[in-house]
Formats: structure tokens, C-alpha cells, sequence
């Protein structure tokens, strides 16, 4: 399934690209883009488990950016 999400809050590119890193890592992703400019995740990944997927995925942003927040 592929999915794209508004991000808000999103304060700088190189956070975009230690995020993008960090969330194709997480099992069951096969692909993630970050778009600093258009401020929005693409994200890739197994149905069975996007939710759970998804639910990482804002865990690996917080980390990098803590005021960042997925649009779901």
C-alpha cells in the first residue's frame, strides 16, 4: 500500500532526511520519501501492518523533529 501524509511543523531539511532515513528502516517498509518542500511523507509499505507501520514511523519523526507531527 502506498500512502502519502501532510507533516506539519517540519522545520528543516536535513531533519527531513534523517527522518526519511529512519523510517526505511522500520520492518515491512519497502519505500518512504520525505519532501521538505512540499512538506509531505510518501510512505510504501506491507497492508497487513501499515497502521503499526505508521505508529513507528511517527515515533522514528519525533525523535528527530519533536514538534513534527504526521497528518493522519
Amino acid at each position: 500500500m502506498k500512502k502519502t501524509f501532510k507533516l506539519q511543523d517540519l522545520d528543516c531539511a536535513n531533519c527531513a532526511a534523517k527522518m526519511e532515513a529512519g523510517v526505511k528502516k522500520i520492518n515491512g517498509v519497502s519505500d518512504a520519501t520525505i519532501s521538505f518542500l512540499t512538506q509531505k511523507l510518501t510512505i510504501e509499505a506491507d497492508d497487513a501492518r501499515f497502521e503499526e507501520i505508521m505508529d513507528e514511523a511517527v515515533k522514528v519523526c519525533r525523535k528527530v523533529e519533536p514538534d513534527c507531527v504526521i497528518l493522519r
